[in-house]
């Protein structure tokens, strides 16, 4: 090889390998988080904080893009996208992972929690922190719980008591805990995807709903329900949701940045959460677009007992340690 040529290669090779090297230390992790629901929920807010702490903590070696009200996936899809790695974080409700682990169906039972100080306990608990590893063998860690709140039934007629629930379908999400509340009650569950609710309730494909008043109101379903009975029967919260194979590979500066910034939204979207309810829930009232029907004493405790027996119905596939370890929140 003549030397200038010789040169020129050299020269060359290490050009590239500069330039391998500036690429290698400018390239961003571009992590997408799908979800949903409306940006101005709890969820929608505190996934837009996740994105904007764990950019300010890591700078630019990530981008975090949003994608809310099911632009990218629903919540039942959401989670095959997260183990091929079309999106790296979901937020699916802690209804949808039946077909995954029966374990989170504890967060379905109904009235299992008296308010969200017992569920924030159970939460916080170590049994609730083993649930993050409940589908690690299907290849998904859970990395954080998001409040939405308590829910609420809603229908075209007047819900006192259980009896005025029977031959009624209900939009459920797609739980076996959830239809056997609701066939608890002489009901007919309809499992359903969230982003088809007001068009079923609007046209009578189904005659009622179970939701949080955050979700009630931003998605407008009080102005197609003619009651909502404040029942506070179950939970609506959501586990943020990685593939395991992803979250265990990053960097791990990168991976504490983002649990740092997981960690601060969850406190600032749990924090709205309680804000929100109380202040959606009377927007819903002053709308005047539906009745709201506040239960007795001993309507409440009819309700509870029609519904208690699911306890023990689905107690084999929770585990009754799961379900005692919850219940003794409610102090």
């Amino acid at each position: 090889m003549r030397p200038v040529t010789k040169k020129i290669l050299i020269a060359s090779t290490a050009l590239l390998a500069g330039l391998g090297m500036a690429y290698s230390a400018s390239a961003q992790e571009i992590i997408k988080f799908s979800h949903v629901v409306a940006p101005n929920t709890p969820k929608g807010k505190a996934a837009d904080y996740f994105k904007k702490r764990a950019e300010e903590i890591l700078g630019d070696k990530v981008k975090v893009e949003i994608y809310p009200n099911s632009q990218l996936f629903n919540d039942d899809k959401v989670l095959p996208a997260i183990l091929r790695g079309d999106v790296q974080f979901g937020a699916p409700s802690l209804a949808k992972f039946g077909k995954w682990t029966k374990k989170l169906g504890i967060y379905d039972l109904p009235f299992l929690f008296k308010d969200m100080n017992a569920v924030t306990c159970f939460q916080d608990s170590d049994d609730g922190k083993s649930l993050f590893n409940a589908m690690s063998d299907k290849g998904l860690t859970g990395v954080g719980y998001w409040h939405n709140g308590l829910k609420q039934l809603s229908a075209n007629k007047p819900l006192r008591e259980p009896s005025d629930a029977k031959g009624l379908k209900f939009r459920i999400q797609s739980s076996d805990v959830l239809a056997a509340q609701f066939e608890a009650v002489g009901a007919v569950p309809q499992k359903m995807a969230f982003s088809e609710t007001y068009s079923a309730l609007q046209t009578g494909v189904v005659d009622g709903q179970e939701n949080t008043w955050s979700n009630i109101y931003s998605q407008k379903f009080y102005e197609v329900q003619d009651y909502i009975t404040e029942s506070n029967h179950g939970l609506l919260d959501y586990m943020v949701v990685t593939s395991t194979k992803w979250w265990d590979g990053l960097d791990p500066e990168i991976r504490d940045g983002l649990a740092q910034a997981m960690s601060e939204a969850t406190k600032y979207g749990n924090d709205l959460a309680a804000e929100l309810t109380a202040q959606q829930r009377q927007e819903v009232i002053d709308s005047g677009e539906t009745n709201l029907i506040e239960l007795t004493d001993a309507q409440f405790k009819d309700w509870q007992t029609a519904m208690k027996p699911v306890w023990n119905q689905f107690s084999g596939e929770i585990g009754q340690d799961l379900i005692d370890a919850a219940a003794a929140c409610n102090k």
